[in-house]
């Protein structure tokens, strides 16, 4: 993408963008009532293109393209590589600061505010909205820096993070002993151990779930583009795998944010989509659930 249509983006974001569309669904978080769009963006991975004019350019229009859908949250972390770079020159040439939700994770055992600090000069962002301890790494040391931070109104939200199920017997004792804003784990129609413990225990201390790893880094998607999707799919709006598994998620009610990664505009409005239109209750959730067990 070019620098002059990068120039020529923030007045498009700012008019709502020419292909308008609904805006997307929304769930609350516990602690404020703020209210979220159900996607985000992941940078996992897929931010990560280092000094490549080019490739940070088309992050920059994932960016825009997610922003003129009503897309906000976007996370990040320290161990990402050049993503917080990549996700801070796009704000700065986008103007997104004002509508971006900035998430982002301390990840070390050392000093976590100067850390902290250096992720914010990346992001080029007044104060994070949200930063959490990164896989729990030295959380007894962390989080009490994230409290104070937010007391001292240099944070809004805290949090903690795992992935891949890593200690989660921790991460439930974590949950019911702190106060926390957010957590974030892995859940999807194939990864559902959280909602034995870790989803009813957030509905009911009160805080909200962000979901990574959706689509297993493309993995789980890899193995269902195999197979057509259910007959009835299109009933609740679902035109992809993606789109078909981001409801299944992002209908569960606790979970408050899917943030599936992504380097493609075409593949952002498509999650973006799915955080619009019907959602899935609860038996049908079971039956996409089985449908994608069966394959």
């Amino acid at each position: 993408m070019k620098r002059r249509t990068l120039l020529h983006l923030p007045p498009l974001l700012a008019a709502g963008n020419l292909f308008a569309q609904p805006a997307p669904l929304a769930r609350a978080v516990p602690s404020s009532g703020e209210q979220l769009p159900l996607v985000g963006l992941g940078t996992w991975i897929t931010f990560n293109v280092g000094p490549d004019a080019p490739a940070r350019a088309q992050c920059a229009e994932v960016m825009a393209a997610f922003f003129a859908a009503g897309g906000r949250l976007i996370d990040s972390s320290p161990m990402y590589g050049s993503s917080q770079g990549v996700v801070g020159d796009g704000l700065r040439a986008l103007r997104g600061a004002p509508m971006v939700f900035a998430a982002d994770k301390v990840w070390t055992s050392g000093d976590g505010a100067a850390q902290a600090e250096a992720s914010r000069r990346l992001w080029q962002v007044p104060r994070f909205d949200l930063l959490q301890v990164h896989n729990l790494l030295a959380r007894e040391k962390q989080l009490p820096l994230l409290h104070e931070m937010k007391a001292a109104g240099r944070l809004r939200y805290a949090g903690i993070t795992t992935s891949e199920g890593r200690r989660q017997r921790e991460f439930e004792q974590v949950m019911r002993t702190h106060r926390l804003d957010f957590v974030q784990f892995t859940y999807n129609p194939v990864d559902r151990e959280a909602e034995q413990r870790l989803l009813p225990l957030a509905a009911e201390r009160g805080i909200a779930v962000l979901v990574n790893r959706p689509f297993r880094e493309g993995a789980l998607l890899r193995r269902l583009q195999r197979h057509r999707l259910p007959p009835r799919a299109g009933e609740i709006g679902c035109a992809s795998w993606a789109q078909f598994v981001l409801k299944f998620i992002v209908s569960h009610p606790a979970v408050t944010c899917a943030i599936p990664a992504t380097s493609r505009v075409d593949h952002v409005r498509e999650n973006m989509a799915a955080a619009r239109g019907p959602m899935p209750d609860a038996p049908l959730r079971k039956r996409m659930a089985d449908f994608i067990a069966g394959l």
